[in-house]
């Protein structure tokens, strides 16, 4: 997951443009049964109308991820081993060819 924390990083980094993250940005935190979230502001980024095939995966139990795009956001809850999972999903969206 180390890799995936560093491109995040810098794809945040290259969104930073003096006013996009006053307003914009990543958040990470956890869920109550228990899990992963993830919201990943797109307004403003070349991301902000690329389409986005939403992915569901509720099995097994643990391990499931749920990821998506709604209101310029891009949405990914996973099971408490998946928060990597969810970045790889973004990160390989994100680096796209559009």
């Amino acid at each position: 997951m180390q890799r995936e924390i560093e491109e995040l990083q810098r794809w945040y980094e290259s969104q930073c443009d003096g006013d996009w993250e006053h307003e914009f940005g990543v958040k990470i935190g956890t869920l109550d049964n228990p899990g992963w979230l993830v919201d990943i502001d797109l307004e403003g980024t070349s991301l902000e109308d690329r389409a986005f095939a939403p992915i569901k995966d509720m099995e097994p139990e643990r391990d499931w991820i749920s990821c998506d795009v709604r209101e310029n956001t891009f949405r990914g809850r996973s099971g408490p081993l998946m928060l990597g999972r969810i970045l790889r999903v973004f990160l390989d969206w994100a680096h796209q060819e559009e």
